[in-house]
């Protein structure tokens, strides 16, 4: 069974399109794609349809990782359709958090809601950082939280994988 990840940032082009298009890479160099499903979502609905912010794409393409979603805004449905629901901050943590409340969505029966930065590992972060006011060095360091974050994240979903179902 495919393990379902959803990224989510406020607009849909800069984070959280960035953190599918860095996890998606990961899971080209690992193989491992076929055992995924990967999206990215945003609380807000402004940017809904266009693609992820042009800076983005260019800091993410000078490191081999392209971005091709289209934004899109979370919905209430995804809280039940994905396993895994990772935010890039603690505002998006709240929304995500208060839309599962809000659809009286149980805990029990909902993707598993944390903010993505909780995988870091060379970095300490409270949150991945919105680079969108800022010049090109901001793009550079969300990437590196990115890269940073979703290798975690894909260790520690390998392990939770391979508890569940050991290998002969």
């Amino acid at each position: 069974m495919k393990k379902r990840v959803l990224f989510v940032c406020l607009g849909n082009i800069c984070r959280s399109p960035a953190a599918e298009g860095v996890f998606l890479h990961l899971l080209e160099q690992s193989q491992a794609c076929d055992r995924f499903v990967v999206d990215s979502a945003g609380t807000g609905s402004w940017h809904v349809g266009t693609a992820a912010d042009r800076r983005m794409r260019e800091a993410a393409s000078r490191r081999g990782i392209s971005l091709t979603s289209r934004a899109r805004q979370l919905e209430p449905d995804d809280l039940l359709h994905f396993d895994h629901i990772l935010t890039m901050d603690a505002s998006n943590l709240a929304q995500v958090e208060s839309l599962a409340r809000e659809n009286r969505v149980a805990s029990a029966n909902r993707a598993r809601i944390e903010p993505l930065v909780r995988y870091c590992s060379r970095f300490e972060a409270m949150e991945v950082p919105d680079p969108y006011y800022g010049g090109a060095a901001g793009f550079e360091h969300v990437l590196d939280l990115l890269e940073d974050a979703c290798t975690g994240l894909l260790v520690a979903l390998d392990s939770e994988s391979t508890r569940k179902h050991p290998r002969a």
